[in-house]
């Protein structure tokens, strides 16, 4: 079991959104995610299972697992029909999810815990976002643009700035933009916080211009 996020921005869930379709192709085919971002927890939102391009993702029917499955070549939607005897109303990552997750990953999902659906119910836009969607303890902001669409002489606006590409922090001279290791678009200062520097936080928006 890896631990791959715990600190994404509180409520964020489509920031959140975009951070889990970008890190999902870093793990292997066969993957189990327990993906919880569920601030309508005991409410009317449902509980899915997705699989996509391999990989199976449990998580709250709010948008939070719509992005990959918008994405993704191969799919599969299942709502979660199982309920556990204690299921308390404000904790279904424990109660709910972890449970149907854990018997995915260990292949033994008892007959009639999951059923079939057509599609999540919420569906978030799966175009990039060209915004902040996580900043790290660095400082460094990462955004919803995936990189490999912008061309190097691009300028990304953002706290007031026009930022030039970098190749690598050494390469930098004040605050930069680079395509990170999970090839968005990010922010970044040499041997400081852009976050601090340019007063960046989650959500806040970006523009590429050439």
């Amino acid at each position: 079991m890896l631990d791959a996020l715990h600190d994404a921005a509180d409520f964020g869930i489509e920031p959140a959104a975009h951070l889990l379709a970008a890190l999902a192709p870093e793990y292997p085919q066969r993957s189990v995610f327990l993906a919880v971002v569920d601030p309508g927890v005991g409410g009317k939102r449902d509980a899915i299972v997705v699989e996509a391009d391999g990989r199976t993702f449990v998580g709250p029917d709010n948008g939070l697992l719509s992005i990959l499955w918008q994405r993704a070549r191969r799919r599969k939607c299942f709502r979660i029909a199982w309920r556990p005897r204690r299921l308390t109303s404000s904790f279904h990552g424990r109660d709910l999810f972890a449970p149907v997750a854990a018997a995915l990953a260990k292949r033994t999902v008892p007959r009639g815990w999951l059923s079939a659906k057509r599609s999540p119910d919420v569906l978030l836009d799966a175009k990039d976002l060209a915004r902040v969607i996580y900043i790290d303890h660095y400082g460094n902001c990462m955004t919803g643009v995936r990189a490999k669409g912008v061309p190097g002489d691009a300028r990304v606006h953002a706290g007031g700035r026009r930022l030039r590409y970098a190749r690598t922090f050494e390469n930098a001279r004040g605050p930069f933009w680079h395509d990170n290791s999970l090839e968005l678009v990010e922010i970044s200062a040499p041997r400081g916080s852009a976050a601090r520097a340019l007063r960046l936080r989650v959500g806040y928006p970006i523009r590429i211009a050439r």
